[in-house]
């Protein structure tokens, strides 16, 4: 039993519900889609035993992981969440959606990619925790209720080169969220402070 993990870091939840928590990452290798905005290196890693991963973050005074990716649920297993659990650690998921989750899992996150459909959205669990939209200026953002049901739903404006197209993502949230007030703002804080 073992997965291949670009990357373990300790820092500071960027976004979302969780934003500004300690959370231990562990980056898995690999995503099923290829979006054009991605700006996470996830080609690569190296093949790690839970035993492994597990003595590489017990040097972290935090009990959160955040599985993330490319895409965690093409490695993950029940068996291997439940060897963290059984270790005494806490744990959430970024997703894109498109496969069921874990109810092993304590917090869930799903960013469904809109440019390859809305149908699949509702493919993953029926409740998650957070659902969390990538979105560039002009993007059709379908209504809320083909999403999952969720404690929190937030639009997250995409980051680009351009500081003038990462402010028109930014505003294009902002003006949206004013006339649908169910869905919040999420700014990727850590590039914004500089954290990984």
């Amino acid at each position: 039993m073992s997965l291949k993990v670009k990357e373990i870091f300790y820092s500071l939840q960027g976004e979302g519900g969780r934003q500004g928590e300690a959370s231990i990452f562990i980056r898995l290798s690999g995503c099923n889609f290829k979006c054009p905005f991605c700006d996470t290196d996830f080609s690569g890693g190296d093949e790690m035993t839970p035993e492994a991963i597990l003595q590489t973050i017990r040097a972290f005074s935090c009990r959160w992981i955040i599985w993330t990716g490319g895409e965690p649920t093409l490695q993950l297993t029940d068996a291997i969440l439940q060897f963290f659990k059984q270790a005494g650690y806490r744990q959430a998921i970024e997703s894109n959606g498109r496969q069921r989750l874990s109810a092993l899992l304590d917090y869930t996150v799903v960013s469904p990619k809109l440019q390859y459909g809305e149908d699949y959205a509702l493919r993953c669990n029926p409740r998650v925790d957070e659902v969390r939209l990538p979105i560039q200026a002009g993007q059709q953002i379908p209504d809320i209720q083909i999403f999952p049901l969720a404690q929190y739903y937030f639009l997250s404006p995409v980051f680009e080169e351009s500081l003038q197209n990462t402010k028109r993502n930014i505003d294009y949230c902002i003006e949206h969220i004013m006339q649908h007030p169910r869905w919040r703002l999420s700014v990727q804080l850590h590039k914004l402070v500089g954290m990984k």
